[in-house]
């Protein structure tokens, strides 16, 4: 199965559940901006990923956008402006 492209964003409200979910997010994938993150994910991973997530949040005050940008390969482009990033070519990142 192909790894599909997510493009992940937070909104914690608690600080001590913000850096749990910044560090689940760390585990998956390469952060983009501050509470935003690019991930490269195997169906597995992505079901994976919404456990450890779900763990940490708080459904009544915390929100989590998750974009499906594709495989890996397609044509979903990513355009950056100002200080470059490095993003993930495809695969797993490993921290």
């Amino acid at each position: 199965m192909a790894r599909r492209r997510h493009l992940i964003a937070y909104d914690i409200c608690e600080p001590r559940r913000l850096r749990q979910v910044c560090k689940v997010m760390e585990a998956y994938g390469t952060r983009l901006q501050y509470s935003v993150f690019l991930c490269d994910l195997s169906e597995l991973e992505l079901v994976q990923w919404r456990s450890d997530i779900h763990v940490v949040m708080d459904y009544r005050e915390d929100s989590v956008v998750m974009i499906d940008l594709g495989t890996t390969g397609s044509a979903a482009a990513v355009t950056q402006l100002g200080k470059p990033r490095t993003l993930p070519t495809s695969g797993t990142t490993v921290l």
